[in-house]
């Protein structure tokens, strides 16, 4: 359909989204796009309503589709209609009368402090390029707080080892200065070593035993493998790395709106989450030390 394919060139050119954001949105319009065609036979944008919209967001929870995923598509359809509005399309949008389901909040999955520790202090990785490059992974996306796609995409150019800084291309091609800790330093140098043997024409910081870039899997893998190691969390992910870097700050009295800044978030609502883990383990030391808790 037209005016699909000319927002996603919209999203893609003029909000500059990501590549996932871009194969979400059409997913949820090329979906409901089949449902009205399967509903009335024919899919005109100036016809939909937001009776029709609803019909079909019932269609999706009577299926099992997960409540946020069924609001996420709702906020596709939202930001469709305002794009048409603002190219005279269509005259209203009848998604924006379409309420979002509830969805109950889940805290966030982090590794606990010792755990991590343990898992940098003693030993655990071997001294060859790949132990060398996969400790750095881990480290980085602790110390640092970056997702993955972030971290995938570093370059050589991006670390400034004298400064203790990394340069970080976030969501919608937005770049932030983080630090990283000390320590980090030596392993990248130690790393630097065993990469120039491997490829030193590649300008990828991380890359494969074979010079190529290192892909999710591969750092999935190497999160998942390490982590069992020390802990027992059913999630093993590099976002849980990230969450355990927001959750320890929080935890040791760093400001909310710093940690906000590090981690590149657009509204300060998205780092508030990490207040409700937080809170837990203060409600802890208050039973622990209140004489009448």
């Amino acid at each position: 359909m037209l005016h699909v394919a000319d927002y996603i060139k919209y999203l893609q050119y003029e909000k500059r989204c990501s590549k996932h954001t871009l194969v979400a949105y059409k997913n949820d319009l090329d979906q409901f796009i089949q449902y009205m065609d399967e509903m009335v036979g024919d899919f005109n944008v100036n016809a939909i309503t937001s009776k029709q919209i609803r019909g079909w967001v019932m269609a999706l929870m009577d299926s099992g589709v997960n409540p946020r995923t069924v609001g996420r598509k709702i906020s596709t359809l939202k930001s469709f209609f305002k794009y048409l509005m603002r190219e005279d399309v269509v005259q209203s949008n009848p998604a924006q009368l379409v309420n979002t389901p509830k969805v109950a909040k889940k805290l966030p999955t982090y590794v606990r402090e010792a755990n991590l520790n343990q898992l940098l202090d003693l030993g655990l990785f071997p001294q060859n390029f790949e132990g060398k490059r996969d400790k750095l992974i881990i480290s980085l996306l602790y110390g640092t707080g970056v997702r993955l796609a972030e971290l995938k995409t570093l370059t050589t150019n991006h670390v400034d080892l004298n400064a203790y800084l990394i340069k970080v291309e976030g969501k919608r091609q937005k770049e932030r200065i983080i630090p990283f800790p000390k320590e980090v330093k030596l392993l990248i140098e130690e790393y630097m070593i065993l990469r120039k043997e491997i490829n030193d024409e590649n300008n990828f910081l991380f890359l494969t035993s074979k010079g190529e870039p290192v892909y999710d899997k591969l750092i999935y893998r190497v999160v998942n493998k390490h982590l069992s190691m020390v802990t027992t969390i059913k999630k093993k992910s590099p976002h849980v790395l990230r969450h355990s870097f927001a959750t320890h700050l929080l935890n040791n009295g760093a400001d909310l709106n710093a940690v906000k800044e590090l981690l590149g978030h657009a509204n300060l609502s998205a780092t508030q989450i990490y207040t409700h883990t937080t809170f837990e383990k203060l409600k802890q030391v208050y039973k622990q030390a209140h004489p009448r808790s």
